[in-house]
């Protein structure tokens, strides 16, 4: 496996995983590579994990704080979470584990947006970071880093933490070598440079990660598939979503609003943007682009039919059979791919200027167009907000999607009054379900009201909905938002008592 390492001076610090998690202390700040499931250390976190475990058993305090780019694995997050070894976590959770940590309190979250992290670490709002562990597919004989399959924070990991840990996979394709865009003109207030994309396709960095020798303790080398964990199927609730949007898209041309290759595209990551990738193979469109955060199946197969002509992202979420298929042809998508920083792949005037179509999954929304995307019944987090308000804020046009009812019907996700507000009804544009799509641009907040009832709700509560609106309408003090505040969160409230939203 050493045949990776090709600088002297790292290959003599090749150790074991255990070896090199020795070098992380209680108590300290670790960045660690990772996003959506690919490109996160495979070996040293759960050699850390039972360290930390060894360490309780004595009666030891030993926890640690920890950044990464978005979400990992069972192997990382799960692992540590299991061991009670994380104080603190940023920026985005999927680890069921780990959430229930979150949950019950015993780890510090903190959601914050993608975009955000790496300049809040550098403005040293997490004190110092001590210790970055960053998978890596290759170390050149110069001693500079060929990234994997995701880049994430890691630039700002490596060039950040006092000391490095660097994880070699050769189950990552070498010919991932020149997919990566990694921008070092990145700079804090009031030093900042124009940021030179104006495609998708635009290349403005270099290939490879910096990293001082010196800084590296260890190096482990490891051969491990990423987290490749298909998402369930398109059921008819996804596949309708996904027609309801491209109809919606063939008015916008037709309009003269987008033009025939749409705008780029941004999609968050589920079954429901596989359906939307598939139903957009499926249509007329040909030729798109998309400036998004993460490739997963249904965007592979889009490029693969030439739907889209190039995708920019910073990571890859792919079942394991997409993993197989991208990693034994990487080089027929030499052309069509840019991995880049995260600060890059979520940057918001980018997505401003470049007049993206974002595409995000929610929790649920009220009549108004708040939407909340991480919080069930307004309490326990879900995963967190990810790269979600980077593309919303700042999108051509801002879509959140879900089917209009959860737990077989016994929640609606239309409802009064969000119990946690992530995007605010300014920042979305149209809502979409199973049911319809809700197109909520130049309405006022009655207006927009009426549109979500009669296109998004479930017919389960759309009598449900009217008539709580009828009453806030006569019974509000204020006729620009209408709410009836004794009871516009009571929907949450019943379900949390009876096990239902329905009335009666």
């Amino acid at each position: 496996m050493s045949s990776r390492i090709h600088h002297p001076g790292l290959k003599a610090k090749v150790m074991s995983a255990a070896e090199a998690a020795a070098f992380i202390q209680p108590g300290t700040t670790v960045g660690m590579s990772g996003f959506t499931g690919s490109g996160y250390p495979k070996a040293v976190p759960m050699a850390l994990a039972e360290r930390i475990k060894a360490a309780h058993a004595r009666g030891e305090d030993f926890r640690i704080n920890l950044h990464t780019g978005a979400s990992t694995s069972t192997e990382m997050d799960g692992a540590l979470a299991e061991a009670d070894g994380v104080a603190l976590r940023t920026p985005f959770n999927t680890d069921p584990t780990m959430r229930a940590r979150i949950n019950a309190g015993e780890t510090e979250y903190v959601d914050t947006h993608l975009s955000h992290l790496a300049q809040t670490v550098w403005e040293g709002f997490y004190g110092p970071m001590h210790t970055a562990v960053v998978e890596v597919s290759a170390i050149r004989e110069n001693g500079r880093l060929v990234p994997s399959s995701s880049v994430g924070n890691n630039k700002s990991w490596l060039d950040l933490a006092d000391q490095v840990i660097l994880e070699v996979n050769s189950w990552q394709s070498e010919d991932l070598d020149g997919l990566h865009d990694v921008y070092y003109e990145t700079a804090l207030p009031p030093h900042r440079k124009p940021v030179g994309v104006t495609h998708p396709a635009d290349r403005i960095g270099v290939t490879d990660f910096g990293v001082d020798p010196a800084k590296v303790v260890a190096v482990v080398e490891t051969h491990a598939p990423d987290r490749n964990s298909a998402f369930k199927p398109a059921d008819a609730d996804s596949v309708a979503i996904a027609q309801h949007l491209v109809e919606f898209f063939e008015h916008e041309v037709a309009q003269g609003r987008y033009d025939e290759r749409l705008l780029p595209l941004q999609s968050g990551v589920g079954n429901v943007a596989n359906a939307v990738m598939a139903e957009l193979v499926k249509s007329r469109f040909h030729g798109l682009t998309a400036f998004t955060e993460v490739v997963q199946d249904g965007m592979l197969d889009a490029l693969d039919s030439g739907t889209l002509s190039m995708a920019s992202c910073t990571a890859f979420s792919l079942s394991t059979e997409a993993a197989e298929r991208f990693n034994s042809h990487v080089n027929q998508y030499r052309d069509k791919l840019i991995i880049r920083t995260q600060e890059i792949s979520n940057h918001p005037e980018l997505v401003r200027r470049l007049g993206i179509l974002a595409m995000n999954g929610m929790l649920e929304a009220d009549l108004y167009g708040n939407v909340n995307s991480t919080h069930l019944m307004g309490t326990k987090m879900m995963n967190g907000l990810g790269g979600s308000g980077d593309f919303a804020r700042n999108a051509f046009t801002s879509f959140f999607l879900t089917p209009s009812v959860a737990k077989n019907g016994a929640i609606s996700c239309i409802v009064p009054m969000v119990s946690h507000v992530d995007h605010t009804e300014h920042d979305v544009h149209v809502l979409v379900t199973e049911q319809g799509l809700a197109d909520l641009r130049g309405l006022s907040p009655k207006q927009r009201a009426r549109v979500v009832i009669d296109k998004c709700a479930h017919p389960d509560y759309r009598e449900q909905l009217r008539d709580y609106f009828d009453r806030a309408m006569r019974g509000s003090d204020g006729l620009h938002t209408p709410h009836l505040l004794g009871e516009s969160l009571s929907w949450h409230q019943r379900f949390l008592e009876t096990g239902t939203m329905r009335q009666g």
